[in-house]
């Protein structure tokens, strides 16, 4: 009997092996060469400058003179571009510098597939000192957030203020609503075909899991997000990526020191408010900002309420 019942299992795998890739051939998508990508996505003011053997991806603007430029970090899959309309809002009075992580968008896979955090740090600070970058306002989205905080707590010297907006770094709850698209690439089978396919249904989905107003999903910022994760490699790497068991360094958290902004979509379905205060509780020095209409990706959905928190809060701290 179990005889049979493992060839029955055997037979069963064997198929939906077969039909998963039957599908996966059905539906293929190339990688989209990255000088078209670049055409479309990366006009000026972008730049591409060489750190780490990477191109990356890079946009400076605002006052030059500015003693303590604003740095922005993105979250998984997403670009530089979600922080466009805060560059808009602050760009005349601060230096704003943003750029894609590696693994993401422009600046595509890193040479030696590092994605863990304490490599991202190491990016992170090659990156300030290529700009010549002694210190800084740096603010992160969740993944970058996370990497913020951490940056933070590794090089308080560099950071002279903190902002997290819907930042990573505590356990997911049992609850969490984690987008369709980093459900896929976390499954086995399933994500090593991701490489090979990324159906447009499957970015729209995982763009309206994380608005609080589903609604405000584009179908030009659809048409970003997808063609930014069909460039060479971003595919592999996202995969790659989930597949690093995460070491998170909870205990940093309360040793942050610097003056910190906190900013919360209320509508997270992916980290809920209670992480937002829980490192209000954790961190000494710290506000929090709820938006309460708002999802995981505030500073995209509502730029002009979120950075307005941000410019008060900068002015404020400027004079003290």
């Amino acid at each position: 009997m179990q005889t049979l019942a493992r060839k029955r299992l055997l037979s069963t795998s064997a198929v939906l092996s077969t039909l998963l890739l039957l599908l996966a051939a059905l539906s293929y998508v190339a990688d989209k060469p990255v000088a078209e990508l670049r055409a479309r996505w990366a006009p000026a003011p972008s730049q591409f400058i060489r750190v780490q053997d990477m191109d990356v991806h890079v946009r400076d603007e605002g006052p030059r003179e500015d003693p303590v430029p604003l740095v922005l970090l993105h979250g998984t899959s997403a670009s530089l571009h979600t922080w466009e309309g805060w560059a808009e809002a602050l760009r005349q009075e601060r230096r704003v510098l943003r750029f894609d992580l590696p693994g993401f968008a422009l600046t595509g896979p890193h040479p030696a597939a590092d994605y863990r955090i304490e490599g991202y740090l190491q990016f992170v600070l090659a990156m300030l000192d290529q700009l010549g970058i002694e210190q800084c306002v740096l603010a992160g989205n969740s993944l970058g957030g996370q990497i913020a905080w951490n940056f933070a707590a590794q090089h308080p010297h560099r950071v002279q203020r903190l902002i997290l907006v819907n930042a990573a770094g505590y356990p997911f709850h049992p609850d969490a609503n984690i987008p369709l698209g980093f459900t896929l690439a976390r499954t086995p089978v399933v994500s090593s075909l991701l490489e090979y396919t990324l159906p447009r249904s499957v970015v729209a989905q995982s763009l309206r899991d994380v608005y609080g107003d589903p609604a405000k999903v584009t179908p030009e910022l659809i048409d970003l997000y997808r063609d930014l994760a069909l460039r060479a490699g971003n595919r592999r790497a996202l995969i790659q990526r989930f597949r690093e068991e995460p070491i998170v360094h909870v205990e940093r958290i309360a040793t942050l020191s610097q003056p910190t902004l906190i900013l919360w979509g209320a509508r997270d379905r992916l980290f809920p408010v209670s992480d937002a205060q829980r490192y209000a509780t954790e961190i000494a020095n710290s506000e929090l900002v709820i938006f309460e209409d708002l999802g995981h990706v505030p500073q995209e959905e509502d730029p002009r309420s979120t950075a307005a928190a941000v410019r008060e809060f900068l002015r404020a701290k400027v004079a003290q």
